[in-house]
């Protein structure tokens, strides 16, 4: 049954992506994160569902005339750079045909959020993949917390099986990054059991975090609630809150909890760790010698000989700065720096901007908790290996996306009063002239 309901959901979308191409967005947003179909038994598991979203998005793309250029500001610019460069560096690299499945997927993705650039323009646009993209994170979060509530902390939390953020440590900083965009969803609902509800998804997600007992996410999440706390209105009353959360939810972990995070001050006693130390080693020696890097895969026994002190521990970089550096050198770990350095900067213009007209607030509010996302991403980031996870490339697409409609003063061009419960249906309602 839960085969036939994906599948029936992936073919009316893909179907209705003909006419509405950014729908077709939209389903890939939701296959590539939340990879619903791994969550099956039968024939949806191996089903080429991805290829069926994107395949209609690309037809719906060619014959829609409601596009622009996906170039909307500089970190467009920086990725599209980044992304002939780690080309380059695949195709010069020292396996190039082991490292093609790689470069596949990671190019799939990019060109996806390209075309979603030229796709998406509206407010509805943009909260329908900000609904999508932390709701498919979310969904699986708020299940791993009743989890790990359940079973005392007891077991580690696992992502979706075959994504980037299977692994525990992935799928934590995921959802640390979930937590801030779930935050400027729930400023975006009326008062009442909404918000709560939005409370509690948020606890769930931290409670997941910390259940998978990864040394990085509670790093992570630390910084991230630290510049959630700071951004607050209520700094006194939400620093309060936000201790005894903290408190109650680490007083919930087993001491085996307690043992893995204290391990972080005894790094050199670890042998994952050092075997992470080792790898950023020979990342930074690649980084000097190899101007386009040596590929997708640095993790070889040849080049830890050449460039490790540790060259017995052959280990992957787990860090997105040392893991780009390691793939396409140095000159890619500063195009990739350029990325999300831009994003930053213009998620804070956005919450300036956001300040210039009532209807335009919601930007505003986007742009402060994408700064959060952010941050948790640049520490949780620096012992995780996700330089090429879609999430944060997701967050730069709404970030710009939002910033070009403060610009062009859209509201006075859309709907009055677009209802956070249609964002996600609205497309399905009779096309009227002049709606998105």
């Amino acid at each position: 049954m839960r085969d036939i309901v994906i599948v029936a959901i992936v073919v009316i979308c893909a179907l209705t992506a003909l006419r509405r191409p950014w729908v077709g967005v939209v389903l890939w947003t939701w296959l590539s994160l939340m990879n619903p179909h791994r969550f099956t038994y039968g024939f949806a598991f191996d089903a080429p569902l991805a290829a069926m979203a994107a395949g209609s998005t690309l037809v719906g793309f060619v014959l829609t005339k409601d596009k622009s250029s996906p170039v909307k500001g500089t970190p467009v610019v920086w990725m599209l750079i980044f992304m002939v460069w780690f080309t380059l560096s695949w195709l010069a690299g020292m396996n190039v045909a082991g490292d093609y499945e790689q470069w596949n997927k990671v190019m799939k993705i990019d060109v996806m959020i390209i075309v979603g650039m030229a796709l998406l323009h509206s407010k509805l646009h943009i909260m329908t993949l900000c609904w999508v993209c932390v709701g498919s994170l979310a969904l699986l979060g708020a299940k791993g917390g009743l989890f790990t509530i359940a079973t005392g902390g007891s077991y580690r939390v696992w992502g979706p099986p075959g994504s980037f953020i299977a692994d525990n440590n992935e799928f934590a900083l995921s959802l640390v990054m979930t937590i801030p965009l779930l935050r400027f969803l729930q400023l975006q609902l009326r008062e009442g059991w909404p918000r709560h509800a939005m409370t509690v998804v948020m606890l769930l997600c931290a409670a997941s975090a910390l259940g998978s007992q990864s040394r990085g996410a509670l790093l992570a999440i630390s910084a991230m609630a630290l510049v959630l706390w700071w951004r607050g209105n209520k700094r006194l009353v939400g620093g309060v809150l936000m201790l005894l959360a903290g408190a109650a939810l680490v007083a919930f972990m087993p001491d085996s909890w307690s043992d893995r995070m204290s391990t972080i001050q005894e790094y050199s006693e670890d042998r994952s760790a050092m075997g992470r130390i080792s790898a950023w080693w020979v990342a930074w020696g690649i980084g000097k010698t190899h101007l386009l890097g040596v590929g997708f895969d640095p993790a070889r026994p040849d080049l830890f000989a050449i460039h490790s002190p540790y060259p017995d521990y052959v280990h992957a970089a787990h860090s997105i700065y040392f893991q780009v550096m390691g793939n396409h050198g140095m000159i890619g770990f500063f195009i990739f720096l350029g990325i999300f350095v831009s994003t930053f900067i213009w998620a804070g213009r956005l919450r300036k901007e956001g300040l210039v007209h009532e209807r335009a607030k919601w930007c505003g509010e986007l742009g402060a908790m994408a700064q959060v996302s952010l941050v948790g991403y640049a520490v949780g980031g620096a012992f995780l290996s996700l330089a090429y996870f879609d999430l944060p490339y997701n967050i730069m697409m709404m970030v710009v996306l939002a910033r070009v409609w403060t610009r062009q003063r859209a509201w006075e061009k859309e709907p009055q009063n677009i209802a956070p419960d249609h964002f996600l249906f609205r497309w399905l309602a009779p096309r009227r002239a002049g709606s998105p």
